[in-house]
């Protein structure tokens, strides 16, 4: 309920992946026997599936965050950074079963890196006399956010209603793009090729209707009164793309928190 919750007020514009996300966790936290733990890869461009995640609950001792970047930045100790992975991970699902794994900045991981943990991913009862099939594994990454773009412009370019998009337009297009692109951390992945992600969930890029929702939820989460000119003018002031029909903001609602800022008087 709290998720429905969060996805309902901080995520706009994303009929797919609230309802997807939705169902796949609920699904998973009411089946008493999963055979394997729930692994979801969320896809798009400018941070947008970051922004959602994050605030989804990280100050939990049970919810581990990793970031490329920060976390396994040198390339030649892959090796090491792998052996990091696994016993980090086993140490933290043998105290808690219901452990959430967040991989951050997933298109900036060396190849590779990730295969470390496809043990913990598989159809396995135990590995090393530890269950991991109560976990959760939630990868994010820009990776394929051009594909899905050009998807959602598509749609826009033959009169169709984003709501229309559904999952099997992208998901197939994603797997196989992220799995063929050396820059997505995915790249010729075990975890694809065994088919050890459940789901590819796209997030889709955000129009200016969508920007001014999250002006306006923001104002609410500082206690503001809603004032409509604002919310004009913040989204007026973000950039959009493609050039000629200036559609979708290409920093999702990334900036909204430092425009804001900006009109606080």
């Amino acid at each position: 309920a709290a998720l429905k919750v969060q996805l309902d007020t901080k995520l706009f514009g994303q009929h797919l992946a609230k309802d997807v996300v939705l169902k796949a966790v609920m699904g998973f936290s009411n089946n008493p026997s999963p055979k394997k733990p729930l692994t979801l890869s969320l896809h798009g461009w400018a941070g947008i599936a970051e922004q959602n995640v994050h605030r989804a609950g990280l100050r939990s001792k049970f919810v581990h965050l990793f970031l490329a970047t920060l976390h396994f930045p040198h390339h030649d100790k892959l090796k090491l950074y792998q052996e990091q992975l696994q016993n980090w991970i086993r140490g933290n699902v043998s105290a808690c079963p219901h452990s959430v794994f967040i991989f951050d900045e997933m298109d900036k991981m060396h190849p590779g890196l990730i295969d470390a943990i496809k043990p913990f991913l598989d159809y396995y009862e135990q590995v090393d006399g530890v269950s991991y099939r109560k976990a959760i594994f939630i990868f994010l990454s820009n990776a394929g956010g051009d594909l899905i773009n050009k998807a959602a412009l598509d749609f826009w370019t033959s009169g169709k209603h984003r709501e229309e998009i559904e999952l099997k337009d992208l998901e197939p297009m994603l797997s196989v793009g992220v799995f063929n692109n050396k820059n997505s951390g995915l790249w010729h992945s075990s975890l694809i090729d065994r088919n050890l992600i459940d789901y590819f969930v796209p997030f889709l890029p955000l129009e200016h209707k969508h920007v001014k929702m999250c002006v306006r939820a923001e104002m609410t989460a500082r206690g503001y009164t809603v004032d409509e000119k604002i919310v004009q003018a913040v989204a007026d002031e973000m950039t959009y793309f493609p050039k000629e029909q200036k559609i979708y903001s290409d920093k999702g609602c990334k900036t909204v928190q430092a425009k804001l800022d900006i009109h606080e008087d």
